[in-house]
């Protein structure tokens, strides 16, 4: 059973203190040594989450300690890589499906050209973004990602943030995003209807 309390009486040099429980309860022994994948050494008033147990002594020792902030932290990670994954999911399968289509002549080749330049453009956005931010430079708006999100760019932008790390775990951002994969393929969609077939025919006329 895991427990949250408050680090009282923290002496960080020697690398121990007291954790209160919240809500009352008992009083446990913490020692640095018991804190797992920390990201910075406690100090007196953190909030932590822990487990308890009881020594030879009758004393109570707190055990597989988490630094509260770590442990939103892990939580958020763990998030973002599912929905990450669930997007990976959705561009293979977008790409088979657009790759037989065109395969079929069901859609012409000019709508492949355009997913792959939309989205290799999208991912050299997101590599000069990232690197604007790590060198305080201008920033690309957030407004012109999702642009080319929307216009077919969003296979790209999944990568980028796959491999570079960038936007994703910013929870608004990625809300964006994903409201640019459903309506980009509600158009994509549409154009294999008569109306969207006959709006093709019409702009690919030599």
């Amino acid at each position: 059973m895991r427990f949250q309390g408050k680090l009282s009486n923290w002496q960080d040099d020697k690398g121990f203190g007291f954790v209160e429980p919240n809500g009352g309860g008992q009083r446990c022994f913490v020692h640095i040594k018991s804190f797992k994948q920390r990201s910075r050494r406690p100090i007196d008033g953190d909030i932590i989450t822990y487990e308890q147990i009881k020594e030879n002594n009758g004393k109570f020792k707190a055990v597989n300690i988490t630094l509260a902030t770590d442990r939103k932290r892990q939580t958020k990670t763990k998030s973002s890589h599912k929905s990450g994954s669930f997007a990976g999911v959705v561009a293979a399968i977008f790409w088979l499906s657009l790759g037989a289509l065109v395969f079929l002549n069901w859609l012409p080749i000019e709508i492949a050209y355009l997913y792959v330049g939309a989205s290799v453009i999208t991912f050299f956005m997101y590599v000069f973004d990232k690197s604007a931010a790590q060198k305080g430079r201008w920033r690309t708006p957030e407004s012109q990602l999702h642009f080319w999100s929307v216009i077919g760019g969003w296979p790209g932008a999944y990568f980028a943030q796959s491999r570079l790390r960038h936007k994703s775990s910013k929870k608004e951002f990625r809300q964006v995003y994903w409201a640019t994969i459903v309506i980009n393929l509600c158009a994509f969609a549409w154009l294999l209807t008569d109306q969207g077939q006959a709006l093709l025919g019409a702009l690919l006329i030599h």
